[in-house]
Formats: C-alpha cells, sequence, structure tokens
C-alpha cells in the first residue's frame, strides 16, 4: 500500500517541474521576442540620429537651403554686380568730352604769325583773271590761329588794306594744325577794257596780330593787273566755298 502512494507522489512532483520548466522557457521566448522590437529601434534610433544632433532627413532639407544661398552668391557676385562696375566706369561720356577740350585746345592756340606760315598766290579760273586764291600754310611744328583776314596792299601809292568781305568770314575760328592750309579769296578787279588797271609783280600782307610784312610774288610772268577802287578780299577760311566767296 505504501509504494503505490509513493508512486503517485513521485508522479505529481514530476509535473509540477515539468509545469515550471515550460512556464519557464516560456517565458524566456516571451523576453527574448519582445527585446527584439526594441533593440530594432533603438538600432535605427541610432543609425537615424547623426553626430550633429540632426536627423538625415533634416540633413537632406537643408542641403536645397545650401544650394539656394550658394546660388543667391553666385548672383550677387555675378555679372549684375561687375556690368554696374563696368557701366560706371565706362564713363566714355566724360572721356568724350575731350571734343570740347579740343575746342578749348584750338581757343588756346596761338596766333600764327609771319614765321608760322607761307603765303601763296595763284590764279582763279581763266582770262581776265579777275580774281586770285591766297594759300596761307602752317609750316611749324605746332597748331596756330589764323584769325580775321589777309591785310592786302597792292600799291605803293594806295597805303589802305584792302576792303574785306564780312559774308566770308567764318562760322569758327580758323586753326591751323602743322601743314595744314587755309584760303581767302582776293577780287583784282571788274575784267572790264576801261578800267583803271595797275601792274602789280609783287605785293605785301600781313596776318592778324603780327606787324611783319609777308612779300608774296604775283603769279604770271607779267604779273597781275589791279583796279584799286574795285579790288577786295575775302576772310581766311579752311576751304573756299561756293556762294560765301562769291564777289
Amino acid at each position: 500500500m505504501n509504494i503505490p502512494r509513493h508512486r503517485s507522489a513521485l508522479l505529481a512532483v514530476a509535473g509540477t517541474a515539468l509545469v515550471l520548466s515550460l512556464t519557464a522557457c516560456q517565458s524566456d521566448g516571451d523576453s527574448a521576442s519582445s527585446a527584439t522590437p526594441e533593440a530594432t529601434v533603438a538600432a535605427t534610433a541610432v543609425s537615424a540620429q547623426p553626430a550633429g544632433g540632426k536627423g538625415t532627413g533634416t540633413s537632406g532639407a537643408t542641403g536645397p537651403a545650401e544650394a539656394a544661398r550658394s546660388t543667391g552668391s553666385k548672383d550677387s557676385a555675378g555679372s549684375t554686380g561687375s556690368t554696374g562696375s563696368s557701366g560706371s566706369s565706362g564713363t566714355t561720356g566724360t572721356t568724350g568730352s575731350t571734343g570740347s577740350t579740343g575746342e578749348r585746345a584750338s581757343a588756346s592756340a596761338p596766333l600764327c604769325t609771319a614765321r608760322d606760315v607761307t603765303v601763296r598766290a595763284a590764279r582763279q579760273d581763266g582770262p581776265p583773271y579777275t580774281h586770285l586764291v591766297l594759300t596761307a600754310r602752317n609750316t611749324s611744328p605746332h597748331a596756330c590761329r589764323l584769325t580775321g583776314f589777309p591785310h592786302i596792299q597792292f600799291l605803293e601809292s594806295h597805303k589802305q588794306d584792302v576792303p574785306a568781305v564780312g559774308k566770308s568770314k567764318p562760322a569758327t575760328p580758323v586753326v591751323l594744325t602743322a601743314g595744314a592750309p587755309a584760303y581767302a579769296l582776293v577780287k583784282l578787279s571788274d575784267g572790264g577794257i576801261d578800267e583803271d588797271t595797275e601792274p602789280v609783280s609783287a605785293f605785301s600782307v600781313m596776318l592778324e596780330g603780327d606787324p611783319t610784312v609777308i612779300a608774296v610774288t604775283a603769279p604770271g610772268s607779267e604779273g597781275i593787273a589791279v583796279d584799286p577802287a574795285k579790288a577786295l578780299t575775302g576772310y581766311w577760311t579752311p576751304e573756299l566755298r561756293n556762294g560765301a566767296d562769291d564777289f
């Protein structure tokens, strides 16, 4: 009777131990399975948290902003600024004032004297040769101003200068650079047969502002025929002009 009771007790103990073992195994499995998501989350959090304290998504969001800032700096340092500076430096308008500077330089050029120019005479047109053309050429190495008209005296018997024709006066001063010429048209007579003319082989010319007498040889082997009552002279001009010099 004792043996069967002892066997039942052993079976009960063995069953209890088996239940406890199964419970422990189950609890270990549950704890292992529940730990896996936490470890995964932690690992994900660690991998998503860079050393700068900002997530990878945040740094990706700042990428376009940085690109925008770099683009903005490129624009501000771009051609607009440089073009603006080139525009301000392109003071060609002020440099273009050299025209007025040139005019001031022309106005300040010294008067031409007998030492600066040579004066020659040539007949204009054909017989009866009623007009001469005087050419004054600047033979000096510098520019000079040739103002007014040539002061001409053809005959010793007529000491007064030949009158000037006002309509031939140029609008601007005549400035002769080195080697440049100026011209003056001179009327000798009307070309009439009954005119009181006198032969002239040489005559005197003086420039405005210079009392030096320039001796000019008359063109032609026989000289020129001059009527002192009809003689006229034009102003010095850079060129002979139609109409203004017709007298």
